[in-house]
């Protein structure tokens, strides 16, 4: 008995289907570990303006070459670092409020404009003022570390969620050596550490411990879901009556896997993201500190289990966690002096693009206009040979082609029946 090709073809489809049905269902149960319901207002919350982070690296290029000035060659060698693709001056020419670019010696160059400058040394200014509140955090994020250390190169990892500058390891360590010290055992850049010298009870004190001194309660967390939710507010409400346990304190005697330790685990996560700046983190930056902060092995799991505290999303392929109670719909409860700065930056940036696009549209418009000019007379041209043609080919019939008109018949049938 013959099979047919196309039978043998619908068997073949039908076993690899069977083969690949076990790795599918893997692969489902991977991604349901990081569902959950979307909120709207954290979403827009968790819109991370891309083109204000690559105008944010470029200004940072600028202000590090020699009188902030660079030229637009070198700039576009550094595209590729930033995930930019397209000429370097197409990018620039759409933020004139940002970047100036002049020519000069037949080269283009950039440099930031007036009153980037002006925002530039307004955030300065506050990062000066704000250099007691880095010294906390640094003191605070060491005294949450198992053995009072952190790596400095995981660190820079998250030193702009904190708000740290660049230079902070100069800024602050030289400042306060009763207090901080930098130790390298393997003398290699990657192995260098910060090292906390001295423990500050005062600051030993999380957000949510604060918060409760503040209303003269138990310390315990809150929950920011809707009453709808039943079945999440009586697990967050089990999870609330044990007793809160403070991310500054030792782990080594809480049991792994143990109701103790998730609740301590939970405190450490609130009490990082209460440090930052926007009160979000990436959750892969921050299980690169596993071993320092004695985080599981699968903290997303652990945190998509209370939803009422924090909230999980992976806008743009970047799984992010949000502390809900620190924004009241998509606006942060309590803004950092350097929020409202950087919120500065993304409104001249956003100032500069609406220019851009207008004198696009403006451009545009003119193109357009002068593009239907150009066509009016070409229209005529057309229309005029069209109607000579017609007379052309009516004479060309000998006269034949005005028997076609109802006048010119009657008045030939007239003169025929007449003669007769």
């Amino acid at each position: 008995m013959m099979i047919s090709k196309g039978v043998l073809k619908r068997l073949a489809c039908c076993y690899c289907g069977l083969r690949s049905q076990p790795s599918f269902i893997h692969h489902f149960r991977n991604f349901s570990l990081w569902s959950m319901k979307k909120d709207p207002d954290l979403e827009a919350a968790l819109s991370r303006n891309r083109r204000w982070i690559v105008n944010n690296q470029i200004k940072n290029i600028i202000l590090r070459c020699p009188n902030q000035v660079v030229p637009l060659e070198h700039l576009q060698k550094k595209f590729k670092t930033l995930d930019l693709q397209g000429k370097a001056l197409n990018w620039l020419k759409k933020y004139p409020c940002f970047f100036e670019i002049y020519l000069e010696n037949d080269e283009y160059h950039c440099r930031l404009t007036k009153r980037m400058i002006h925002l530039v040394e307004e955030e300065e200014l506050v990062k000066d003022m704000q250099e007691p509140v880095f010294v906390q955090k640094l003191a605070k994020l060491l005294m949450m570390s198992v053995n009072q250390r952190l790596n400095v190169t995981k660190l820079n990892e998250l030193k702009h969620s904190f708000g740290f500058p660049d230079d902070y390891i100069i800024r602050i360590l030289p400042k306060h050596p009763e207090m901080f010290r930098l130790v390298n055992n393997g003398w290699r850049k990657s192995s260098m550490e910060i090292e906390l010298l001295a423990w500050k009870p005062d600051l030993a004190v999380s957000a949510v411990e604060a918060s409760a001194q503040k209303q003269g309660i138990e310390p315990c967390f809150s929950c920011s879901l809707p009453s709808t939710w039943i079945k999440s507010w009586q697990r967050f409400e089990e999870f609330n009556a044990i007793p809160y346990i403070s991310p500054f304190l030792n782990p080594r005697g809480l049991e792994e896997g143990s109701k103790e330790m998730e609740k301590r685990i939970v405190g450490l996560v609130h009490e990082l993201l209460s440090l930052t700046l926007w009160k979000k983190l990436s959750i892969v930056k921050l299980s690169h500190f596993k071993r320092e902060f004695a985080l599981p092995e699968k903290l997303n799991v652990l945190l998509l289990k209370h939803p009422g505290i924090f909230y999980v999303s992976n806008k743009y392929q970047i799984y992010t966690v949000l502390l809900r109670e620190a924004y009241n719909g998509s606006e942060l409860v309590d803004k950092n002096p350097l929020v409202i700065v950087k919120n500065k930056f993304g409104d001249l940036m956003q100032e500069g693009l609406h220019e851009y696009n207008q004198r696009r549209r403006v451009v545009n418009l003119e193109k357009k206009r002068k593009c239907m000019n150009l066509m009016k007379p070409e229209r005529r041209k057309v229309a005029s040979s069209e109607t000579s043609n017609q007379d052309d080919n009516g004479d060309t019939l000998g006269g034949l082609g005005r028997l076609f008109d109802p006048e010119e018949r009657k008045r030939f049938y007239k003169v025929l029946f007449d003669e007769r």
